[in-house]
């Protein structure tokens, strides 16, 4: 029996295989989707997936396979994620799709490209240590693991430390010209290597000068009309339409929407506590008055998802940091569960233990995706376009560039002064002198 696991374009896997009531068992539990239109079963680009689908293959008795080895992703560190930032937010990085080139998108899987060096999981455990000591978030953790694996891979036969400038221009270079990644994920590749060097092997290599940064093209971003976001908006249901109305309603980023907790609702003083966004920062944002009332009907479904899992023996969430050793009762609270909780609970591999995690963020990006088609807007519009309608609504509206940069949470001003190129007093506002021949 043959399974093939194909990347797409859209960030995810693609699942071929001959019909097995077994085998579908097994896709389903790693987190596997039946999508009816493609006809095909599809499956999110994330180490953490790929590792659960070899374990449920190797479970099913159909397959014999392990999870490759991979260091523990162990919650940014804003110094050296900088060194792939373009911008200090990294507001507008234009992603290519599968490439998982965003600091703020998709980390790349590493599972796709495992080093066979020998020193390599030697030093991918040293480098996950290092990572997890300045505090790096996930996602770059594991980004950082994959282009490094990616660049030792290359060489073997040789030791790392005996590796320098040379070694790394020319992967650089055919990340560039042979496999035309965007600027940020090629920045992003300089920045992983650069930190193995640096904290890892202890070792400076070159004047940053010779190893420059990649210039990232200036783009806009995409923003919906007021009447777009309504067609939108009407083709979700359910906590779907309700995360995107809070998307745009209080300018949220993706996984800071779905990482809600129940006490960062602040219905009483009608604000949104936003836990360690980028750069990890919190900041306070408006609770929309159109969705305190949706919201206290999100949180009731809440409190009885959570009774169930209590009374089944379960119930427990993931916990930021050392407080579950701190508060060993937290994780069973209510306050600290998801707003937006998964409908199926997940097991910890490393207790056995069940619990509940967030919405996937796949989930609510495929929802978006399909409303927008069926809207019929022709715009790249994403979750994340929710967040840039918010600016430059807020814009439009009045307000001052000030007050929309406290609530978008961004370091410089020039990062939301991107939002005023987008108004409609800008080049729509002006008359063409064609319109009066």
């Amino acid at each position: 029996m043959t399974l093939s696991l194909v990347e797409t374009k859209f960030g995810h896997y693609e699942l071929r295989f001959p019909y097995d009531p077994a085998l579908v068992t097994a896709v389903k539990r790693a987190g596997a989707w039946w999508n009816p239109e493609d006809q095909i079963w599809t499956l999110g680009a994330k180490p953490e997936r790929v590792a659960a689908l070899l374990e449920a293959l190797a479970d099913s008795g159909l397959f014999r396979a392990s999870p490759p080895e991979r260091p523990p992703v162990l919650p940014p560190s804003a110094d050296d994620e900088a060194l792939f930032a373009p911008d200090p937010d990294g507001e507008f990085t234009e992603a290519v799709p599968g490439k998982g080139n965003s600091a703020s998108g998709p980390a790349p899987s590493a599972a796709s490209a495992v080093a066979t060096h020998k020193l390599a999981p030697t030093l991918l455990r040293r480098l996950a240590d290092a990572l997890a000591t300045r505090h790096y978030s996930p996602r770059t953790r594991s980004a950082y693991a994959h282009w490094v694996s990616r660049f030792l891979g290359l060489h073997p036969d040789r030791d790392p430390a005996a590796l320098g400038e040379g070694e790394i221009a020319a992967f650089l270079a055919a990340l560039a010209t042979r496999e035309k990644v965007a600027a940020s994920t090629q920045n992003q590749a300089r920045a992983a290597i650069l930190f193995l060097f640096r904290h890892v092997l202890g070792r400076r290599v070159a004047e940053l000068g010779e190893l420059p940064a990649a210039r990232k093209p200036k783009r806009l971003p995409e923003v919906l009309e007021r009447s777009e976001l309504r067609a939108v908006i009407s083709f979700l249901s359910g906590d779907r339409q309700l995360a995107a109305r809070l998307m745009y309603g209080a300018g949220l980023r993706l996984l800071e929407c779905l990482a809600l907790r129940v006490q960062d609702l602040d219905f009483a003083g009608h604000r949104i506590m936003v836990r360690g966004g980028k750069g990890a920062k919190d900041r306070a944002v408006m609770l929309p008055a159109a969705l305190e009332a949706p919201l206290r009907v999100q949180l009731e479904r809440v409190r009885a998802i959570h009774a169930a899992d209590l009374a089944a023996g379960w119930g427990r969430v993931a916990l930021p940091g050392a407080i579950g050793k701190k508060y060993p009762n937290a994780a069973r609270d209510f306050a600290w569960q998801w707003v937006f909780p998964q409908d199926r609970r997940w097991t910890d591999p490393a207790t056995g233990e069940q619990g509940r995690h967030h919405l996937d963020e796949s989930i609510l990006q495929r929802a978006v995706r399909e409303a927008v088609l069926r809207a019929g807007i022709g715009k790249r519009a994403s979750c994340h376009t929710f967040r840039h309608s918010f600016a430059t609504h807020l814009l439009e509206d009045g307000y001052d560039v000030r007050t929309v940069q406290e609530l978008l949470g961004h370091s410089d001003l020039r990062t939301t002064m991107v939002y005023t190129h987008v108004l409609n007093r800008g080049p729509s506002g002006v008359k063409s002198p064609l319109d009066k021949l």
